[in-house]
């Protein structure tokens, strides 16, 4: 056998093909089986955050994303205890911020909530934090509303590894952590990002948005309005959100 064939992965039982240097999630990915993710994206360096990738590799946890793909890894992904895990974290991401859908222009086109539909989330469970958290309107096309902000770090990685503009940054630990803005204002306006950007639009949630473009896809036709996110194939219809994302 050529040490091609023996580059594979179990992933619940079924044998997927991997490639050097790729991780778990990105083989994952490639073969359209999804592992739940809010933090990862293809392009830019893996940050095993949200922990919502947690597997179970050879019977130990570990994050997808970050851990490479080698031959004789036996992954469990879709397993009752992972999917509870999986749901209390998303449950405490929910409760932390303002993520009241309804209200929010990212509806529909929201990875949080329509993880949240995948894993048959009904409730937050937790009581809400309500955080008082700043909302930075200062810049002519773009507004960052920290209160819905996940600490995913997309945008932070977005600006220094694509845009290479380093506009972001997370200061802080834990309930003291927090999105800043590197100016010495800390306001968006005093930074040169623009609506170019990948930083822009790469937020999974509602805190970095677009001014004077909401609601232009009407509720009811958006990316999960029509979509389940773990549907085969989706993950370029969800980068291709951002303008220009897929041709960085």
């Amino acid at each position: 056998m050529s040490e091609a064939n023996n580059n594979t992965i179990i992933i619940d039982g079924k044998e997927i093909p991997f490639t050097e240097g790729q991780t778990i999630m990105d083989a994952a990915l490639a073969a359209d089986i999804y592992i739940p993710h809010l933090c990862h994206r293809p392009g830019l360096k893996p940050h095993g955050s949200c922990k919502l990738c947690t597997v179970e590799v050879n019977g130990r946890s570990a994050s997808a994303c970050t851990l490479p793909a080698a031959s004789g890894q036996e992954v469990s992904n879709n397993t009752e205890a992972l999917t509870e895990v999986r749901k209390t974290i998303t449950q405490m991401l929910f409760v932390e911020g303002n993520h009241f859908c309804p209200s929010c222009e990212k509806t529909g086109d929201c990875t949080l909530q329509a993880v949240a539909y995948h894993l048959d989330m009904l409730d937050g469970h937790f009581p809400q934090f309500y955080p008082k958290r700043e909302v930075d309107a200062s810049h002519e096309s773009i507004v960052l509303d920290r209160d819905r902000c996940i600490m995913c770090e997309l945008c932070v990685r977005a600006s220094r590894e694509v845009d290479g503009k380093d506009v972001f940054a997370i200061t802080g630990r834990g309930v003291d952590a927090k999105l800043i803005v590197n100016s010495a204002s800390g306001k968006l306006a005093d930074t040169d990002i623009t609506t170019d950007d990948l930083a822009a639009h790469i937020c999974p949630v509602g805190a970095i948005l677009i001014k004077e473009h909401g609601y232009e896809t009407p509720i009811g036709r958006r990316t999960f309005d029509l979509h389940t996110i773990a549907e085969p194939g989706l993950e370029p219809v969800i980068l291709r959100k951002g303008k220009h994302a897929d041709e960085h």
